[in-house]
């Protein structure tokens, strides 16, 4: 079995904007202070990242990149609600990684278990219609909220590659072959570096009973740990490896020295991780049937010191010495407790952004250009969802301002008049007879 990974994948998504709320009025006959009977908006659509066990790339995501929520619907007269968007579900395999910038700081959710489920974008509220705005002083409110704009975000997709075994080996060490004779995967093999651009997976069986998938990952060079080469396409999937086969070069056909080729290879995997490095290994001296690789191996278990248990020589081309090498390889899997991950509940929650908690009253008043920022999730969201065409509308504006202190803290911190002031897309020009 071979499989066309695509492991990377950036994707735009834009949650539903909630519906608006209604400014009507009650008009029956014989009912002359009908007063006001508009509904309010539907919230609009949340959009979730989702693990399918059935799924195993991220190819889905190669042509289709932009995805949107269903905006909900506007509230009616007769107090009558706007229907809610419905929500996108995006599925995704096993084992991808999720990140998104948001306000600045970059967040990373790990959905590994098949079936859990990572609310990426917040669909918006719906807008208020004018029966939430009466009072014992204004009994007839011709104001609505619009519906808010739902979350946008581009989230950035990887897939760590979910296997038992994970070759490594530096390019043309022979790792792409190997997996081609223990499997039926079919990558490409050709006598040049970096011949495995993408990882492979192979499924292996061994006797009767035992089982596993071996990945054949890009190559690794020095600086690999830091980006190098290819070096994050491959260090990136062997972290969920449990066993990791070594593949040595023994006959040193492109000049390099095979001790040191391993030293480095451990020393990358340190650098990346210091828990990969002690993870089991088998190495293999590959190409044994040349006569330097035969000259070699007496020098290399000499000089590398390993436990004779844990080194073969074999040649993956004339397939000598691979059942023995497998046979190891086993065993190593059998004393290792298999990492179970329980699909989740039905009923369990979904996750969300770690984002911390910011109490919404809270605001900050800072210059900008010409004029002032003001920040804060309650006055930002308020904005959003005002009709300024509705002179009333305007006017809540204002007495949120001076009722939450925000007009005290721009004029203490200079405001002038004709400034202008900006809370999230919205300009306003400081009027001191309409804020005061």
């Amino acid at each position: 079995m071979a499989v066309d990974y695509f492991d990377q994948a950036t994707i735009q998504v834009q949650a539903g904007t909630g519906g608006s709320g209604a400014a009507t009025f009650r008009r029956e006959k014989f009912i002359p202070r009908g007063g006001p009977n508009g509904g309010d908006g539907g919230r609009g659509g949340h959009i979730y990242l989702q693990a399918d066990p059935n799924l195993n790339t991220l190819l889905s995501f190669r042509y289709e990149r932009s995805f949107r929520a269903e905006s909900g619907g506007n509230g009616q007269k007769n107090k009558m609600y706007g229907r809610q968007g419905d929500d996108l579900v995006i599925n995704v395999p096993p084992g991808t990684v999720v990140r998104a910038v948001i306000d600045g700081q970059t967040y990373e959710v790990d959905l590994a278990r098949p079936g859990q489920r990572l609310r990426v974008a917040r669909g918006g509220r719906g807008g208020l219609g004018n029966v939430h705005f009466t009072s014992s002083v204004r009994q007839a409110p011709r104001i609505a909220e619009l519906g808010e704009p739902g979350q946008k975000l581009t989230l950035d997709l990887e897939l760590k590659l979910i296997a038992d075994v994970g070759l490594v080996g530096f390019p043309n060490a022979g790792k792409s072959t190997l997996l081609s004779v223990i499997s039926a995967a079919r990558p490409k093999i050709a006598n040049y570096p970096f011949t495995t651009l993408q990882p492979n997976l192979g499924m292996v069986d061994v006797g009767e009973y035992d089982r596993f998938v071996v990945a054949d990952i890009p190559g690794l060079i020095e600086g690999a740990h830091a980006g190098v080469g290819l070096g994050h396409a491959f260090l990136r999937h062997v972290e969920r490896t449990r066993v990791l086969i070594h593949i040595i070069d023994a006959a040193g056909v492109d000049g390099r020295d095979p001790v040191t080729d391993f030293h480095q290879i451990n020393e990358e995997l340190r650098l990346y991780e210091p828990e990969l490095a002690q993870r089991p290994q088998v190495v293999a001296f590959n190409k044994i049937d040349l006569p330097e690789a035969r000259a070699n191996l007496a020098r290399l278990q000499h000089e590398l010191g390993l436990d004779p248990e844990d080194c073969f020589a074999i040649s993956a081309a004339t397939r000598q010495g691979i059942e023995q090498l497998l046979r190891r390889v086993t065993t190593h899997l059998r004393a290792m407790p298999v990492p179970h991950l329980e699909p989740v509940e039905p009923d369990e929650p979904p996750l969300t952004w770690p984002v911390p908690e910011v109490e919404e009253n809270v605001f900050s008043v800072e210059p900008e250009g010409n004029g002032w920022r003001v920040r804060g999730i309650k006055i930002e969201r308020l904005l959003k969802m005002t009709n300024f065409d509705q002179i009333e509308a305007v006017d809540r504006v204002q007495r949120v301002f001076e009722a939450t202190g925000i007009s005290q803290a721009l004029l203490e911190a200079g405001l002038n008049e004709g400034d202008m002031v900006y809370i999230g897309d919205i300009e306003l020009e400081w009027d001191s007879q309409r804020f005061e």
